[in-house]
């Protein structure tokens, strides 16, 4: 089993990220709506979506929002918000679920360079494509990679709900690596997260290869522009 289908359907991985930021996420999605100019009768994939906080978010908005994610039990978790203009999915980003059906198509927060192959990168930017309506917009928010390996905290510890989390970080084969360690009631688990090093060029060529136009990139949730040594973000807006 891959370690995201593994890891991202297991409680511990809530507990660990649990305390993510609300209001930073939710300011990130207005800045990006107001720069996108989305009418309010838009369709939009939240794709590897979670428990849905965006795509909650964005139905709040007033939108019309999908969720799309392969973890069940995340899934599960977000049908409970559903509503005539806001369903979830359990589903696979490499796979065209909604031809042609969207007016955008958001991937938020890394939910990206999982993948071994890069085959499979190549299948999710065609299957997004073929999602979109024509001048359909894609949205990528990934990690800056480079500042992300220069300033890569080798070994951290984080107490969360009464567990103690062991983290190590390392690169290896181009992929940022994180080791989770842990015990809970006596049983003790470990988990890995893989994320693949991207940088701006990679995503230029996918684009390039599926047929997209890259319009803009820029470099934090406020949207300032994209600076390779400083952005904590690569945020990269394209549009079919």
């Amino acid at each position: 089993m891959d370690w995201f289908a593994k890891w991202f359907n297991t409680p511990y991985y809530h507990i660990l990220y649990k305390n993510r930021n609300e209001e930073e996420a939710q300011e990130f999605i207005i800045n990006l709506i107001k720069y996108l100019s989305l009418p309010i009768d838009s369709k939009i994939l939240d794709l590897a979506c979670g428990k849905g906080r965006h795509s909650i978010f964005l139905n709040k908005l007033g939108y019309n929002v999908t969720g799309v994610d392969l973890a069940t039990k995340s899934i599960e978790e977000a049908k409970i918000q559903e509503n005539e203009k806001l369903h979830f999915f359990v589903g696979d980003m490499r796979e065209t679920n909604f031809p042609n059906e969207f007016n955008a198509i958001l991937n938020l927060f890394t939910s990206f360079g999982y993948f071994s192959d890069d085959a499979d990168n190549l299948k999710v930017y065609q299957s997004v494509y073929e999602q979109l309506k024509p001048q359909g917009i894609f949205v990528m928010d990934f990690m800056n990679a480079s500042l992300a390996e220069t300033n890569l905290v080798e070994k951290e510890d984080k107490e969360v709900d009464g567990i103690l989390f062991h983290l190590q970080r390392k690169t290896e084969n181009d992929f940022i690596i994180k080791d989770i360690h842990f015990s809970d009631n006596g049983e003790d688990f470990h988990f890995q997260e893989r994320v693949k090093a991207f940088k701006l060029d990679y995503f230029e060529n996918l684009a390039k290869i599926v047929g997209f136009k890259l319009k803009r990139v820029f470099g934090d949730y406020q949207l300032n522009e994209f600076d390779s040594k400083r952005s904590p973000r690569l945020i990269l807006i394209f549009e079919k």
